[in-house]
């Protein structure tokens, strides 16, 4: 019983803590947006479903609480639905408060700051964490080389300095695992410093299986070296240098993610990375198991996902809102009804099914769908 009560805390509460902290931060942006350009919002919701509790502001708005706590929306003056898909009639009194009578440039604003509150979240997050708790970074340098792998069989040894890696600067050894992960469809040019001649060394990473470091089981490239800890230092920054290392890592999360969108797309990488709900609570209960740096990093990870899948151009999702405005402002003109109902039930069918996808390799990932497999399908 102990051992149930502490799986239920340390992977759905703090999966939902996390989460609702993420969405909170979401909506919030679209919230202080729209009331900021005279919107007026009848409703935030963190979660869906009857209410669990709520309370209404000076404003008008009802804050409240669903009763299944996977998202949340806020409604305003104006929309029929919490995805401000459809509209209602309104009283000529309304319309200036009306999100739907708005200009498109506002309708824009409020739209996107959802995202960029989540984008904004992580990056102060990040530096925040920089200042109370340090930037760990290690030199490009070659601690252990392991028996038998790519690095190897390259020709690297203990002791090299990796200066680069197909043609991209390697400043610390973060650098090296990154660029292993994502040049997956090609060999690795090294370009080594060893006492004090530059060499030029070849290597193809081994793909094997391994878990990640929130327990997932996970096929990934592997050269087979592991950092000099003697290399290794903690560096505490102060307000200015915290926002720039902070904005550094952002910028390189995105573009990894796109790569690697990239690469799922090309058929260079699997697609059984991607993951759904139950990885997240998974990796929610690992992060909060290693410590509360971990766990605060996993939550600025996740806004910082969050922010960036919403802004993907598929209807329903911000990014299709932003898509519509964008046409709209080009036009001169919203777009028919039918064209956009039909953009939405389009959007809504790609969501869903990339759900039901990542919910797949969830349930597969698990080590109970082994055992089902081998009673019926072995």
């Amino acid at each position: 019983m102990d051992h149930l009560l502490a799986g239920i805390w340390n992977y759905g509460i703090v999966f939902l803590l996390i989460l609702t902290v993420v969405v909170f931060v979401h909506e919030l942006g679209h919230y202080l947006v729209a009331r900021h350009n005279g919107v007026r919002v009848e409703v935030f919701s963190i979660g869906f479903g009857p209410e669990l509790f709520g309370w209404n502001d000076k404003a008008g708005t009802r804050w409240r609480i669903g009763l299944a706590p996977l998202g949340g929306y806020v409604r305003m003056l104006g929309d029929a639905d919490a995805a401000s898909a459809t509209g209602t009639e309104l009283a000529e009194a309304d319309k200036p408060f009306s999100f739907r009578h708005k200009r498109v440039g506002q309708r824009a604003a409020v739209v996107a700051a959802g995202p960029l509150a989540n984008f904004a979240f992580a990056i102060v997050g990040m530096a925040v964490m920089f200042m109370v708790f340090g930037q760990s970074v290690a030199e490009p340098v070659v601690g252990e080389v392991m028996a038998d792998s790519a690095a190897a069989q390259a020709g690297l040894r203990p002791g090299d300095r990796i200066i680069a890696i197909n043609g991209s600067e390697t400043q610390r050894f973060q650098d090296i695992q990154r660029i292993v992960r994502l040049d997956i469809d090609r060999p690795l040019e090294l370009a080594v410093l060893r006492g004090g001649d530059e060499l030029s060394l070849t290597a193809q990473p081994k793909i094997v299986e391994r878990r990640s470091l929130f327990g997932d089981l996970e096929r990934v490239p592997v050269l087979g070296i592991s950092a000099d800890s003697s290399r290794v230092r903690v560096i505490h920054h102060g307000p200015v240098s915290a926002m720039l290392a902070s904005l550094s890592e952002t910028e390189t999360m995105v573009r990894s993610t796109f790569i690697g969108i990239g690469q799922m797309i090309s058929g260079s990488r699997s697609s059984d990375e991607l993951g759904g709900p139950i990885r997240i609570a998974k990796g929610a209960g690992e992060a909060a198991q290693m410590g509360l740096p971990s766990l605060v990093f996993y939550t600025i990870l996740l806004s910082l996902n969050l922010g960036l899948i919403n802004l993907f151009p598929i209807p329903v999702l911000d990014g299709g809102h932003l898509l519509f405005y964008g046409i709209e402002a080009l036009l001169g003109r919203p777009l028919g009804e039918r064209a956009q109902e039909y953009g939405f039930r389009v959007g809504l069918f790609l969501v869903l099914a990339l759900m039901v996808f990542a919910t797949r390799n969830d349930i597969v990932s698990l080590p109970l769908w082994g055992v089902v497999k081998k009673l019926f399908w072995s």
